[in-house]
């Protein structure tokens, strides 16, 4: 339903670098009640999924440090980390893309809305949420490529749910609007991440200290309330960079590709904004 007076999530124009990044904070404001508690969950199957991987490598909380005497164990604990957290954010990136094209068009989504089946194309978005964690995943394994699939698999999910692509095109067209304009979008992708890992890194080990200096870092205490925080503390940035994605997708078409003159003269013609978005005529 349309909102008069609302505030502009993402202004038909292209966008600088900050003003992207305050697009995703203000997509996320306007759809926590979704994006939220659905990262929650995703972000507790993460530290259950890692909590062995942890045991394997000695990993100790607060900060699970590597231990180079399980150096092996320690890789693989990070590739895995890697993995799931940009399959979350894809998980995520479905109802956040789905809310901001409906945003870009001039209306806001009730949580009924984002979540009703029709139209989410949940399980293709979870299909490729799978395959583009499992490639950042066997790169990850090789180090510094880890750079190159995270920068290139983002804009799949959007792409999958914005365009009407299927999977495989999503993959590719995601990869080539990334590298566009002297690979921009991947770049700030990149940003986006470090940005808000060290965000993470902040408020992790803050909350930590905070806790510490009331004696919930005693033993047997330290592994759930390290776990409990950072599942906190992603519970924010997934959905963030999840928006981010959605908003990176249509700020990079309206650069490259004209959508947001497309759109305004959809206004005036009458014709489909949807269609428009998914690339029709």
């Amino acid at each position: 339903m349309d909102h008069a007076g609302r505030p502009v999530v993402l202004p038909l124009r292209p966008l600088t670098v900050g003003e992207l990044l305050d697009a995703a904070v203000a997509l996320l404001r306007a759809h926590a009640r979704v994006l939220v508690p659905v990262a929650a969950v995703l972000a507790l199957v993460e530290q259950l999924l890692l909590a062995p991987l942890r045991m394997a490598a000695n990993a100790e909380p607060p900060a699970y440090l590597p231990d180079f005497d399980h150096f092996g164990a320690y890789w693989l604990l990070l590739a895995v980390g890697a993995g799931v957290e940009v399959a979350i954010i894809a998980v995520l990136g479905g109802p956040a893309a789905r809310a901001a094209a409906a945003e870009v068009v001039g209306q806001r989504p009730t949580a009924r809305e984002l979540l009703r089946p029709a139209g989410g194309r949940f399980g293709l978005v979870a299909v490729l949420a799978l395959t583009a964690g499992a490639v950042v995943f066997v790169m990850s394994l090789t180090g510094p490529a880890w750079i190159i699939g995270y920068a290139l698999v983002g804009l799949a999910v959007p792409v999958l749910v914005i365009d009407r692509t299927g999977p495989l095109r999503a993959l590719g067209r995601g990869a080539v609007l990334a590298v566009r304009s002297g690979l921009r979008a991947a770049g700030i992708r990149l940003v986006g991440y470090l940005a808000w890992f060290a965000v993470r890194i902040a408020l992790g080990l803050g909350a930590l200290a905070a806790l510490s200096a009331i004696g919930a870092d005693a033993p047997g205490w330290a592994v759930p309330v390290a776990a409990t925080v950072w599942l906190l503390v992603n519970s924010l940035a997934y959905p963030t960079l999840a928006c981010l994605d959605a908003v990176l997708l249509l700020e990079t078409r309206m650069r490259t590709e004209g959508l947001d003159i497309a759109l305004a003269r959809a206004r005036h013609t009458g014709r489909s904004a949807a269609a428009i978005l998914a690339g029709g005529p």
